[in-house]
């Protein structure tokens, strides 16, 4: 039977290039056609000839509808098809601040190139479920709650290019990498893996940020933590309010959450503990304050202010006190939590899974998560929203820190 006596009435063209063999791309691709009663013929396809050398395909599709059609074309975007028309991407002019227009593009972590005057452009500020402006020739993702009238935003999924990111060739030994969640992962393994891309990282010039939650102080994790600080291999600490009033708390007064950090026991009125630190800080007006008077001589916060690391503790509802450098504003947190982030090269999240996923959806699909959390749901949530580029190391936070701060700084 001549297939073009069969052809489905709505039909397109796409182009996809990169590693889409050993990266699963194409039988994704070729899946999703399927899923959207779809029909495809591969027109050209073209294997990279060697491990480094991108393949190249372009294929027909068809579907029984439009509807199917944009929902195929929108899917298909993701795993880096772009229809083959070769025109440039579409914008209309945002007429009121927040609202976009109602077919706008909504972006993925992965890296994305917009079509402006035949050339392709590369959008700056890479993140997720953000809008792509344009402006002076140049593009970048805006939030929501950024856009302003007047603004130029890309709608409709032409002259769109997004480029997933390919399989991890092992380029560095990291064969832990490979984004399963296990807690049959030995810890001495996973540091030793996570201490070497930190080298890589560091050698490349680019950010490690660690986003950390209170379980660092009752596991134990505060002096390796710190020894990590003092060293030099951490730029930036996202946390709650709760990580720096624990924290504060155990330097202070010798307890977490009203339990000694010496022997686990509960002190006699520790409940109060943590309310006595918050007040402690607002005397000497804020955590700098505190170390700069004499107060507070030990902890992670110490350390940050003593080695000039920035720092943001990003309030909630449940928060104590809170200390008075927590940012009660969550637009505001969140916008210190993504300058912070700029630049990053690797994040390791060790137990907090609200910030973790936070964290994750700000960040482009090339940089490196390791999530450390003795529950494995944790990562696997990390994972599921989203960041996919994330790797589940399940065991206790202050037992990784230890080994981490062992392979790194030294005993």
């Amino acid at each position: 039977m001549d297939p073009a006596t069969n052809a489905l009435p709505f039909h397109e063209t796409v182009e996809a290039q990169g590693h889409l063999i050993d990266s699963h791309i194409m039988e994704r691709i070729f899946d999703t056609v399927v899923e959207c009663q779809g029909r495809f013929e591969v027109e050209i396809f073209q294997i990279g000839r060697t491990n480094s050398d991108p393949s190249h395909l372009r294929l027909r599709v068809e579907t029984p509808s439009r509807e199917l059609m944009d929902q195929l074309l929108g899917q298909l975007l993701g795993f880096g098809c772009t229809p083959a028309d070769g025109g440039d991407a579409e914008t209309r002019i945002v007429d009121r601040d927040c609202c976009a227009p109602e077919d706008f593009y909504s972006t993925t972590n992965h890296r994305t190139q917009v079509r402006l005057g035949g050339q392709w452009i590369i959008v700056e500020r890479q993140r997720m479920d953000a809008m792509v402006v344009v402006s002076g020739g140049r593009a970048s993702c805006r939030r929501l709650r950024d856009l302003r009238a007047g603004d130029a935003v890309v709608v409709g999924m032409r002259g769109i290019r997004v480029i997933p990111e390919s399989k991890e060739r092992d380029r560095l030994g990291f064969s832990f990498m490979s984004n399963e969640i296990s807690s049959e992962r030995q810890v001495e393994t996973a540091v030793r893996q996570t201490a070497a891309l930190m080298e890589s990282v560091r050698a490349d010039g680019k950010k490690i940020v660690f986003v950390a939650g209170p379980v660092v102080v009752h596991t134990g994790g505060v002096e390796p933590l710190s020894s990590l600080i003092r060293a030099g291999w951490v730029d930036a600490v996202l946390a709650g309010n709760a990580l720096a009033v624990h924290d504060i708390e155990a330097s202070l007064l010798g307890t977490s959450l009203g339990v000694r950090v010496a022997d686990g026991r509960l002190e006699e009125h520790g409940h109060r503990n943590h309310m006595r630190a918050i007040n402690a800080v607002y005397h000497c007006g804020n955590i700098a304050g505190a170390v700069e008077s004499g107060r507070l001589t030990s902890g992670v916060m110490y350390e940050c202010v003593k080695a000039k690391v920035p720092f943001v503790l990003a309030g909630s509802l449940r928060d104590d006190g809170p200390l008075p450098d927590t940012i009660t504003d969550m637009n505001e947190a969140q916008d210190a939590y993504n300058e912070h982030l700029q630049g990053a090269g690797l994040v390791l999240c060790l137990s907090s899974m609200l910030h973790s996923i936070a964290t994750g959806n700000m960040l482009p699909s090339w940089v490196r998560i390791v999530c450390v959390d003795i529950n494995p749901a944790v990562a696997t949530k990390v994972s599921d929203r989203g960041t996919g580029q994330a790797v589940g190391v399940v065991t206790d936070v202050g037992l990784f820190l230890d080994h981490l701060s062992k392979k790194l700084v030294g005993a």
